[in-house]
């Protein structure tokens, strides 16, 4: 299969073979064909299967279909929870655009950093807008831009945007693209919309279909997540013991990057200092950093200037960090869904990588709920010198010893509240 067999323009097969992009994925091969046909989408896919190109690919034919107006009207709009992933996608767009024959002027819009060099650049309009919520109404709302005349639509990692607290925001964008039409099926109509989510929950179906008219649907993560190019570890540890087993890993790895997942700000900070302080080029990542600290650290990530970076989920969605080998859960997620997306950022584009899990006691349970939740057992292990002591504590309260939060699914319940309480009474 080709992507010219797909109906794909063949600009931007040139395009896409110039940024090394010679064969359509699965999901490149499922979502195109309606989209091209001017069909809202909603899709479903996996962490790393390729998503970004197949709406890229059909928002750019769509321009070039549509052709360019002076002043610049924008008639693209990508949507997305964080900075990153919008920076992430601007790049694309940008990347397979640079080869067309049309020049589009795309604009990638954010908070975490001033927000005058982005009015600046959107002097004399933009043809494509990637950004997130907040940011776009914070311009939208300096009269550098306006939204009505916006016929192309995505909007990415929908699950994470209503998770964020983005659905106000959302419903305000929605009344500036079509005000005079609001929500009939002629404005909905009259606007293609694609809608990409790792899951679909009742408030994502809901934004489906206030925003979306009889959408093709694309599901390709009904599978287990986890790829075979992924190789799963879960290392038996004490929770006090694991930034000396981490230290020892990275020890062992001397030549490899490891990103490293953790439950809160604080913990990123303290095992990241820790590690610098053994000698280990290390650095948190986490949303309470700049922006352009954040983008500092990440590059020097992605050009192997750090070994180690340390980072909450602020980047288990989206992040492309290209030939990764190691993903460790220092702290297991909070839902068996982030889980999938933390390790998805190792074994992309068909490398090999390893995700490496601490399983403590008390966390037993939970992980088995992972397991059970991905439809794969992975084999507990131990490392000598880091074998734990501690008896499994799974029967009582799952806390961890450094965010002293509850974990996801396993809060005691009110009569076991209430149990307890008595117990102590007695």
């Amino acid at each position: 299969m080709s992507f010219e067999s797909l109906g794909v323009p063949s600009a931007l097969v040139r395009a896409a073979g110039e940024q090394h992009i010679a064969e359509p994925t699965a999901v490149q091969a499922a979502v195109l064909p309606p989209a091209l046909r001017g069909q809202d989408v909603r899709i479903q896919a996996p962490t790393g299967s390729g998503k970004t190109v197949a709406y890229v690919l059909p928002l750019l034919a769509h321009c070039l279909a549509s052709g360019l107006s002076r002043p610049r009207r924008t008639q693209a709009l990508v949507l997305l929870p964080t900075r990153e992933l919008a920076a992430q996608v601007g790049e694309v767009i940008e990347g397979l655009s640079r080869h067309l024959n049309v020049p589009l002027k795309v604009a990638v819009l954010f908070g975490g950093v001033s927000i005058n060099p982005q009015l600046m650049g959107l002097r004399g309009g933009a043809d494509i807008v990637v950004a997130t919520p907040g940011r776009l109404l914070d311009v939208v709302d300096h009269n550098a831009l306006r939204l009505t005349d916006v016929s192309f639509l995505v909007l990415d990692e929908a699950d994470r945007l209503l998770d964020l607290g983005f659905a106000e925001e959302l419903r305000r964008v929605q009344g500036l693209l079509r005000p005079s039409s609001a929500l009939t099926d002629a404005a909905r109509k009259a606007r293609q919309t694609l809608l990409c989510s790792a899951t679909f929950p009742a408030d994502v179906q809901d934004l489906s279909a206030r925003w979306q008219l009889a959408p093709a649907e694309v599901a390709l993560s009904r599978e287990p997540a986890p790829t075979s190019a992924i190789h799963q570890r879960a290392i038996e540890v004490d929770a006090e013991q694991r930034t000396p087993l981490l230290r020892h890993l990275v020890e062992a790895n001397p030549l490899d990057r490891m990103l490293v997942f953790v439950a809160s700000t604080y913990t990123a900070e303290l095992v990241a200092h820790k590690l610098a302080r053994a000698g280990v080029v290390a650095a948190p990542f986490h949303g309470d950093m700049s922006q352009g600290a954040r983008t500092r650290t990440l590059d020097a990530f992605r050009a192997c200037e750090l070994q180690v970076l340390v980072a909450t989920d602020v980047a288990a969605r989206g992040l492309d960090v290209p030939e990764l080998p190691y993903v460790v859960n220092y702290d297991l997620p909070r839902s068996p869904v982030d889980h999938t997306h933390r390790i998805g950022r190792t074994g992309r584009a068909g490398a090999q990588g390893e995700a490496i899990s601490f399983v403590c006691p008390g966390s037993e349970g939970h992980f088995r709920l992972i397991e059970k939740r991905q439809g794969q057992r992975v084999p507990r292990e131990r490392v000598a010198g880091f074998e734990p002591v501690k008896a499994d504590a799974s029967a009582s309260p799952l806390v961890d010893p450094d965010t002293q939060g509850g974990i996801k699914g396993r809060r005691k319940s009110k009569k076991d509240k209430l149990r307890d309480a008595a117990a102590r009474g007695a």
